[in-house]
């Protein structure tokens, strides 16, 4: 996947290049025991790797409680990384569930911002990690009937911080509703709640947490996040969606690496006490698929837009292109930031 980043056409460009192969491994013991590894191998090349002193710290840090992530070769010339993002063993017997590892726990419900998310945040900019990331955590899960689920999850990362919360699912009327309580990252309390459903042939979905810190339980200096997002699927499979998502305490951005590479947590999502998403992908064809995507950031006086292609050129064989543009106010100044990709994607 090469790339190239640039503020403006008159400006510098720095190019980039990744190779980026990803291993999946099961085994299924019996009916009751599973196990899994899986793990990226990724090849940096280019601008980043040569002029960045710290961009191999970045890519080889591993947030989790282990440290499952090497810089095998590191010159001016490229990095060779690899992580182990999962290593799970899973017990399941009747209605009970036991998973002990680093796993990704999804307790999201809408599709772009997931305060729900507790566990394992993600960012939409990321479209090259499909799978997202996992956490070092216990999961206990029962099943009292077919459309409920009673969730107990605990996960520590490399501060030693915990987050351990209690999630109770069920359907009434139609929808997926959920409730959620504990304990996020040794420092605030967290309580949430979050749905899915659909109004006629709209899907309907929606989020909402409070977080609280544990030393000032009693004052007004917690941090709730609000969201709400519809989208529909048309008959020629091309779909849009729209979401909005309000923050009474948003975080404060300091300069473009934060708000892209960071490390967010469901806890940081925001960056303006409203944004708004929206994207359409239109089907053009079987095998050619057009989209784009943009974010309002009314308190940065920014946005993004996102367009993409994605073209199958055989079977397993995928060509895509995406380009992200930035323009927003920091506090280091206005921001213009744009990345082009190529990508080249074999699935065996």
């Amino acid at each position: 996947m090469p790339s190239v980043t640039f503020d403006s056409l008159n400006g510098k460009f720095n190019f980039d290049n990744l190779i980026h192969n990803r291993l999946n491994l099961r085994w299924y013991a019996n009916n009751h025991f599973s196990c899994a590894v899986e793990l990226r191998n990724r090849i940096f090349m280019g601008d980043m790797v040569k002029s960045d002193a710290g961009y191999a710290k970045i890519i080889g840090n591993d947030p989790g409680l282990i440290d499952l992530s090497w810089n095998i070769v590191n010159n001016k010339y490229f990095l060779i990384n690899t992580t182990i993002d999962r290593y799970w063993l899973d017990f399941n017997y009747e209605k009970f569930q036991v998973r002990i590892g680093r796993q990704r726990i999804n307790w999201g419900q809408t599709l772009i911002w997931n305060p729900n998310d507790i566990f394992n945040a993600y960012s939409f900019y990321d479209f090259d990690y499909v799978e997202r990331p996992g956490s070092d955590a216990i999961r206990l899960q029962y099943f009292p009937g077919s459309t409920s689920t009673l969730e107990m999850a605990f996960k520590a990362d490399q501060d030693r911080d915990v987050t351990g919360a209690g999630l109770y699912r069920f359907n009434k009327l139609g929808y997926d509703i959920q409730i959620l309580a504990g304990c996020f990252s040794s420092k605030d309390f967290v309580a949430g709640a979050g749905w899915s459903g659909a109004m006629g042939n709209v899907s309907f979905r929606g989020e909402a947490s409070w977080f609280q810190p544990v030393k000032h339980y009693s004052d007004s200096t917690g941090r709730g996040l609000f969201t709400i997002g519809f989208d529909k699927v048309f008959k020629d499979n091309s779909m849009a969606q729209i979401q909005v998502m309000y923050c009474n305490n948003p975080l404060k951005l300091t300069d473009f690496n934060s708000f892209y590479s960071g490390n967010l947590s469901s806890k940081d999502l925001a960056f303006s006490r409203f944004t708004t998403f929206g994207e359409f992908s239109y089907s053009v064809s079987a095998l050619f698929t057009a989209s784009l995507s943009a974010m309002w950031f009314p308190d940065l006086r920014g946005y993004f837009a996102g367009p993409s292609l994605d073209y199958s050129l055989a079977e397993n064989l995928d060509f895509s292109l995406f380009w992200q543009h930035f323009d927003s106010e920091m506090s280091g100044g206005r921001t213009r930031v744009n990345l082009v990709f190529l990508r080249l994607k074999y699935s065996f």
